[in-house]
């Protein structure tokens, strides 16, 4: 296991990254969010995307579908 720093405006974020068979797996410790990739740049390229697109807000008026999983029901 090896510790990177997240490229972010104030570069207090840790990212733990580990190798999970073929794949790096790029994790935010504060956010808990993590991506993976089959390099270590991959993995911590998708997780600076996954980290974007959390951070999206979701409009109030969007209707989300219902998930089909026993779940949910």
């Amino acid at each position: 296991m090896s510790r990177a720093r997240a490229p972010d405006d104030d570069d207090t974020s840790a990212v733990t990254i580990t190798r999970d068979g073929e794949w790096y797996v790029a994790r935010d410790e504060e956010t808990g969010i993590a991506s993976q990739g089959e390099t270590r740049a991959k993995a911590l390229v998708n997780l600076a995307e996954a980290i974007e697109i959390h951070a999206e807000p979701i409009s109030e008026d969007v209707e989300a579908d219902t998930p089909d999983a026993p779940w949910f029901e």
